[in-house]
């Protein structure tokens, strides 16, 4: 059996090495013939790799040639190019210097024709100083032929010219005057009714006086008793607490609170009202109670300013200012309240400088606050006006504010448009018919002051001041002063009205010149 296998093997591996040789002689048989056909593909490329590298050796001096063509004919082209621009440049030149010796002989001709203007217009001045020494000379001595035959000096002589002429002058510039006043008015006054007209009509705000006294009701007038108090202690605690005047007489189940000062009156009242209601009435409790409305009212006061500024659209101002604008309600002047007052101005103001072309909102803004100083005149001294524009600038307000403050009174010129808006809005608040009350003798000084300066006029004959001082009518001499000049004395005294007069509104400044020619039939 192993015999048989190993045979058997032995027979395999012969097979297997004959299968190997004659597998390896056909591999080289084939090799050989791939050689070849590579080694003549080769001859091939080479061959076309010769021949295209002819051509292009071909295509090469070609474009050599062609080149230096080019290059040639570039050459003549540039070289005949410039010989041309020489050319040009050559004449050029030529001309330039052909103009530059025709300008150069005409500027020697101008300077020797100068040089002889200048010696001729030399000796022409100095023929001329010569003349006006002679001339000033002859004025001299006409001067003092003059002076000697009129029996005055010079100076008296030309004031005596200029009088005269100042005289003869006078009525020219008083009838030029008259003429341009009288159209100007016109137009001034359509376009100022139609503003106004416009204001007005859009705006009408409410009015009602401020009384100088509140009223309390009481429950029972047992109550009476007890706001006195034993030996009048709590009367006496209410009244140094509260800085009013309390009265109470037979007017029975009330009592009256007395004060200039309304916001001290407004704390008060409520004082009494608290402590009517609770009942219990002694010092202790008196003070507690006004610390306590005391403070309800300063919250109030800054509240209400907030409100007053939101419907008016300002927007961007100071607590404090704010909190002043609320107490301009415990605040009046000549009977009428200074809010009231400054909301009217404030909304005037806005519709006046929009018909103007001004801005309505700083308008509104000048007008709220043109008054603001009178929330502080009655705890510190000076004028309402100075303290509302030292009070603005402090807090940064706009210029036309501050001057809106000072333009109102006259204090300073209006600068803008807001500024003379809030001016005649004031006026309107101010002087409309039952807006404000006087005190008789105020009024009576008032009127006294301007017939007086009426009077003081020349060529016045007397004056009146009619219309509850809104108008003053000046009779004037018609021998000492004529139509024109009429024109001129109104202006004048209204001007002095202006200048040292306080007074609402405007003052109508009436001149009447009559002639009147009187004789007898005997």
């Amino acid at each position: 059996m192993i015999t048989e296998l190993l045979q058997i093997g032995g027979g395999a591996v012969v097979g297997g090495v004959a299968s190997f040789l004659v597998a390896k002689k056909i591999h080289s048989a084939n090799a050989d013939i791939y050689i070849e056909q590579s080694k003549a593909k080769a001859k091939v490329i080479e061959h076309e790799a010769v021949q295209l590298l002819n051509d292009a050796k071909l295509k090469e001096k070609e474009y050599e040639l062609d080149a230096k063509s080019r290059y040639a004919e570039e050459v003549e082209r540039l070289r005949s190019e410039h010989e041309k621009k020489f050319d040009e440049l050559q004449k050029k030149d030529e001309n330039l210097n052909n103009l530059f010796k025709d300008e150069l002989k005409n500027i020697t001709n101008e300077k020797a024709e100068i040089k002889s203007k200048r010696e001729s217009v030399e000796s022409k001045e100095k023929n001329l100083i010569e003349i006006e020494k002679t001339y000033h000379d002859k004025i001299t001595e006409a001067d003092k032929l003059i002076e000697r035959s009129a029996g005055m000096t010079k100076k008296e002589a030309e004031e005596v010219v200029l009088k005269r002429a100042e005289e003869e002058s006078r009525a020219e510039i008083a009838h030029i005057v008259r003429k341009y006043e009288s159209e100007a008015k016109a137009q001034g006054k359509k376009n100022a009714n139609y503003i106004l007209a416009q204001a007005t009509s859009r705006f009408a705000g409410d009015f009602a006086s401020e009384r100088l006294m509140n009223t309390v009701n009481l429950p029972s007038d047992e109550l009476k008793g007890r706001i006195i108090g034993k030996e009048g202690r709590n009367i006496k605690a209410l009244e140094s607490a509260l800085g009013v005047d309390i009265i109470i007489d037979d007017t029975p189940n009330v009592i009256i609170l007395s004060s200039f000062n309304l916001y001290r009156r407004a704390i008060a009242t409520r004082v009494v009202e608290e402590l009517v209601e609770d009942g219990r009435i002694q010092p202790a409790r008196i003070e507690d109670i006004f610390n306590k409305v005391s403070s309800e009212f300063e919250q109030k006061l800054l509240e209400e300013g907030e409100n007053i500024l939101f419907d008016l659209g300002v927007t961007d101002v100071h607590a404090e200012i704010v909190k002043l604008i609320g107490r301009l309600k415990f605040r009046a002047s000549y009977g009428q309240n200074a809010l009231g007052h400054s909301l009217e101005v404030a909304h005037l103001a806005g519709i006046i400088a929009v018909e103007c072309g001004g801005d309505e909102t700083l308008a509104k803004r000048a007008g709220i606050l043109h008054d603001i100083g009178k929330a502080l005149t009655h705890d510190f001294s000076g004028s309402h006006v100075d303290l509302g524009a030292e009070i603005c600038k402090r807090y940064k307000e706009a210029p036309e504010v501050i001057n809106a403050i000072y333009a109102h009174h006259g204090h300073e010129e209006a600068l803008s448009i807001e500024s003379a808006a809030v001016c005649a809005a004031d006026t309107l608040s101010a002087a409309r018919p039952g807006a404000r009350r006087e005190v008789l003798e105020a009024f009576l000084k008032r009127v006294q002051d301007i017939e007086e300066i009426a009077k003081g006029h020349k060529g016045v004959k007397q004056a009146y001041a009619i219309n509850a001082g809104r108008e003053v009518r000046v009779i004037a001499s018609a021998q000492l002063i004529n139509d024109d000049e009429a024109v001129l004395l109104a202006k004048e005294i209204a001007k002095e009205i202006e200048d040292k007069v306080q007074y609402p509104g405007d003052i109508k400044v009436n001149v009447i010149r009559e002639l009147r020619a009187v004789n007898y039939a005997r």
